[in-house]
């Protein structure tokens, strides 16, 4: 990993990414941006900026220029027709991950602070089975917060799967399979069925990386979803 490069390593060539640790300021401004946020508190303002100065700085490389990127009604960012892209923000770091629909279907990427999980949220994000795992790799490898890492990989299955399906996924309907060994990871859909296999998503296939041990650094997920097999 070279720099603030998190998302470099674990996404294909024809993803273009760009990530920040530091606040960024576009030339000029987004009217229609600035509608959106004119009530949010100023953390959530400079948050909301700077990540979209990377997604347009990552559209550019597919030669798209001067997109205003304000969600929808379900507070989903609109991309341009045939570009796929994906948003991720939290303390110190920003970044936005786009690609051509020519050459992936989905993508979904998602930055965390390296650190465990609260306690009192563990039953509402992980699975009985997730939680078995977790105990698991902590005997093994201590040095990840494991937890946190499934709960950034289910962001990234969302992100992915919400604009192919246009339906909400909860937490518990979906199981992480994680393997430390290839920093890779399963994704499982468990509800929606026929809605997971309309859109051939019933398995989503990850990849991960850790900064640092747990408590330093960030972690970071990423989904791409491949083509439609042509038969």
């Amino acid at each position: 990993m070279k720099g603030n490069d998190i998302f470099a390593s674990l996404l294909p060539s024809s993803v273009h990414v760009v990530q920040s640790r530091t606040e960024l300021e576009d030339t000029e401004s987004y009217g229609e941006e600035e509608r959106y946020i004119a009530n949010a508190v100023p953390e959530r303002q400079h948050e909301f900026r700077t990540v979209r100065v990377c997604a347009r700085r990552a559209l550019g490389q597919l030669g798209h220029a001067g997109i205003a990127l304000v969600p929808d009604e379900k507070r989903a960012p609109v991309w341009p027709a045939g570009v796929v892209g994906s948003m991720t923000h939290c303390v110190g770091f920003r970044a936005a991950a786009v690609a051509s629909t020519n050459d992936i279907r989905g993508l979904g990427i998602d930055a965390e602070l390296h650190a465990s999980l609260p306690a009192e949220t563990l039953d509402i994000i992980l699975l009985p089975e997730e939680q078995r795992m977790v105990g698991e790799l902590n005997s093994r490898y201590p040095e990840t917060a494991w937890d946190r890492l499934i709960f950034s990989a289910k962001e990234s299955v969302f992100k992915a799967w919400f604009p192919l399906t246009r339906q909400w996924l909860d937490f518990l309907e979906c199981r992480i399979i994680l393997d430390a060994q290839a920093h890779s990871f399963d994704a499982e859909i468990q509800a929606k069925g026929s809605v997971a296999a309309e859109h051939d998503l019933t398995v989503m296939n990850g990849r991960w990386i850790a900064e640092g041990p747990s408590g330093r650094g960030l972690l970071g997920t990423c989904i791409t979803v491949p083509l439609a097999a042509v038969c």
